[in-house]
């Protein structure tokens, strides 16, 4: 199959990042990489979705790998999986034989390895420059369950309408379920036996870089890897929960300056002009200096740098509310250094996922093994935005059938995005400029 039929399928099913922004996958397609980078190492902890897909279509997983290697003219494929993922691990390389065109890499057992440009150099011992994207380096980096998606693309023609997600934490019977896109979250709690605390909160994503939400009718979109079920006074939850303007008044409190947020900051360990360090104190004295802030914007916010502090505070916050007031006025980032070495003491500051664990709160949390949904989905929501970019187009009315698989909202012509398929038959029973609901016949 040519790159163009590649592109093409992909760009159809609607494929992108599973674990990240919703970077539309044919878009990252269109680049001439050297390398094709499988990211498999799943960053966030508790998450078991990538090992487990891993572990149970390793053979799918790598002929599709291999296609796509062939297909945009790569010279290789690369499988980035950490060594202590045994199962996976084993299945791929009793798998692996068969093709020529990819090798594994076995990757170590630290935060945030996910981040690409960590993945980059770890694998490829190429950094890559302040601001840009992994192709500048001639890699281009793909989520484990994208490949999947994407494979699913090139042999069946079949649209993404289902998800794998772990649901863990708080829960009774913690598993990875695979669900129809737009399932409630709070069913998938009630899938893994329920909340085992009084009043619960969901920390969509992982535990890290997710957020924080209440409403239990959120749905699973494109980018859902994960549900940690936690008390609402759990406090790794409350430091989620903090307002912005609270943890700006306990930065003018409680910061030593003591810059050990930038010592363990990854982007600044890589190179890059990235001292959290100092736009704390830009906060702490002149926040309405922003313009000087520009820094923030290297800050992929992975949030190490709050388990850093020894205040609990939060660089990582500022740095994301430092982006968007920026980006307000009109700033964009001017950084664009291309740095030839790493941090001298980066190999013994590489924060270990125990460690990470045993400060979050959430070291009883382990297992989550892929078991089959046990529920019956009579609705979804399907949020019209699931991807980077704007909303995409309804190509439905209310009250029109649908059968699973149909498309049902996408792009403009022009505009990022990705196309949203029914994942279940059933009518438009809702829609609104935010969302579309599909309600199975004969269900209220």
């Amino acid at each position: 199959m040519d790159k163009a039929e590649i592109l093409n399928r992909v760009r159809a099913a609607g494929v992108v990042g599973a674990g990240g922004a919703g970077f539309p996958t044919a878009v990252k397609l269109e680049a001439a990489p050297e390398y094709i980078l499988v990211n498999g190492a799943e960053c966030e902890p508790l998450l078991k979705v990538d090992q487990a897909l891993m572990e149970g279509q390793a053979r799918f997983l790598l002929s599709s790998l291999s296609a796509l290697v062939e297909g945009v003219g790569a010279r290789e494929g690369l499988l980035a999986v950490k060594a202590h993922y045994e199962g996976a691990v084993a299945a791929l390389t009793r798998e692996l034989p068969a093709f020529g065109n990819l090798r594994l890499a076995p990757l170590g057992d630290f935060y945030p390895l996910g981040d690409e440009q960590v993945l980059v150099y770890e694998v490829l011992n190429r950094i890559v420059p302040e601001g840009g994207l992994p192709t500048v380096r001639g890699a281009l980096v793909i989520n484990v369950e994208s490949l999947l998606n994407v494979g699913l693309a090139l042999a069946e023609e079949r649209p993404v309408m289902e998800k794998y997600v772990t649901v863990t934490g708080a829960v009774r019977a913690p598993a990875t379920f695979k669900v129809p896109l737009g399932l409630a979250c709070g069913e998938l709690a009630a899938a893994a036996g329920g909340a085992a605390v009084k009043d619960p909160v969901f920390l969509m994503g992982g535990p890290m870089m997710g957020r924080l939400e209440s409403d239990f009718q959120v749905p699973v979109t494109k980018t859902t890897k994960g549900i940690i079920v936690l008390g609402r006074d759990h406090p790794w939850a409350r430091a989620k929960s903090r307002t912005f303007r609270e943890m700006m008044r306990l930065a003018r409190i409680a910061c030593c300056h003591c810059r050990l947020c930038t010592d363990l900051c990854p982007r600044h360990l890589l190179g890059h002009g990235l001292h959290p360090d100092k736009l704390m104190r830009l906060a702490a004295y002149d926040f309405e200096n922003i313009g000087a802030a520009t820094g923030a914007f290297l800050c992929c916010e992975c949030g190490l740098c709050e388990l850093a502090c020894v205040m609990g505070l939060q660089p990582w916050r500022l740095n994301g509310e430092l982006k968007k007031r920026l980006l307000a006025r009109g700033v964009k980032n001017p950084h664009r250094a291309a740095p030839e070495t790493v941090h001298p003491f980066r190999p013994w500051r590489r924060y270990p996922i125990a460690k990470l664990m045993r400060l979050t709160g959430l070291y009883e949390y382990g297992e989550a093994p892929l078991r089959d949904y046990p529920g019956l989905v009579s609705a979804v929501r399907l949020p019209l935005k699931q991807h980077l970019g704007p909303p995409v187009r309804p190509c439905v009315s209310p009250g029109q059938a649908v059968v699973r698989g149909q498309l049902v909202a996408a792009p403009e012509a022009g505009v990022l995005g990705a196309n949203i398929h029914a994942s279940l038959s059933g009518r438009v029973s809702a829609l609104d400029e935010s969302s579309l609901v599909i309600t199975k016949d004969g269900q209220a």
